[in-house]
């Protein structure tokens, strides 16, 4: 990658509709790259590790308007520096970290915003829930006010062609709006966490309103 991180995010910028919240992924992204997209107007930044988050907040703390937010699989063991550390978690994958977050947010008297993190298709790669489980589970998880549950996170499994991504974008859709239409208290699909630097325009098609976006801003990791 030749052009710099404020020409890829203002090209990336005007293909998305200004409804659709771009956020920049930094796992194993130096601050001072992050420091770049900040000056390129990128306010989200995505992590997947807890004590390489913490690190770069500190590092970063001179930039308080930071969201940040949690795209990773997570420990029910760090679920504590979890809700410390982030706004959004993207990643809740099942009924046991659901119920934990809610319990420590409640306790800390905080708002932790967050996504179900579902699989549309069978991948032993991923976490999350299956369709029918996230259906069955809905009436417990509908009980957790501190979660704050804003929608839908999925990503597509390695190896599909566009038009089974799409199929999986489309079907997260349709998916949030049968959830949406049961009108479950404390559960909202406002958010669709969906599209990474490889599929980003199918998911954005399919109505993302959140992109994940790593590679096509940062380059390659080492």
């Amino acid at each position: 990658m030749t052009s710099s991180i404020a020409e890829r995010v203002t090209i990336i910028r005007a293909q998305l509709p200004p409804s659709v919240r771009l956020i920049a992924v930094s796992k194993q992204v130096s601050t001072q790259l992050m420091r770049e997209a900040y000056g390129a107007g990128i306010r989200d930044f995505g992590e997947s590790r807890i004590q390489e988050a913490a690190s770069k907040q500190i590092e970063l703390q001179d930039l308080p308007d930071i969201t940040w937010h949690f795209i990773g699989h997570l420990q029910s063991n760090k679920a504590k520096k979890a809700v410390e550390l982030f706004s959004w978690i993207h990643s809740v994958d099942n009924l046991h970290i659901a119920e934990r977050l809610h319990t420590i947010a409640q306790t800390m008297g905080t708002n932790l915003y967050s996504c179900l993190q579902v699989k549309i298709l069978p991948d032993p790669q991923k976490s999350g829930w299956t369709v029918p489980q996230l259906l069955t589970d809905l009436p417990f998880l509908s009980q957790y006010q501190s979660l704050q549950i804003q929608g839908l996170m999925t990503i597509t499994p390695w190896g599909l062609e566009e038009e089974q991504i799409l199929n999986v974008f489309n079907h997260t859709y349709n998916l949030a709006q049968e959830i949406a239409s049961q009108k479950w208290a404390n559960i909202e699909m406002r958010e669709l966490s969906m599209g990474m630097s490889g599929d980003y325009e199918l998911a954005v098609k399919a109505g993302a309103t959140m992109v994940r976006l790593g590679t096509i801003l940062f380059g390659n990791r080492l």
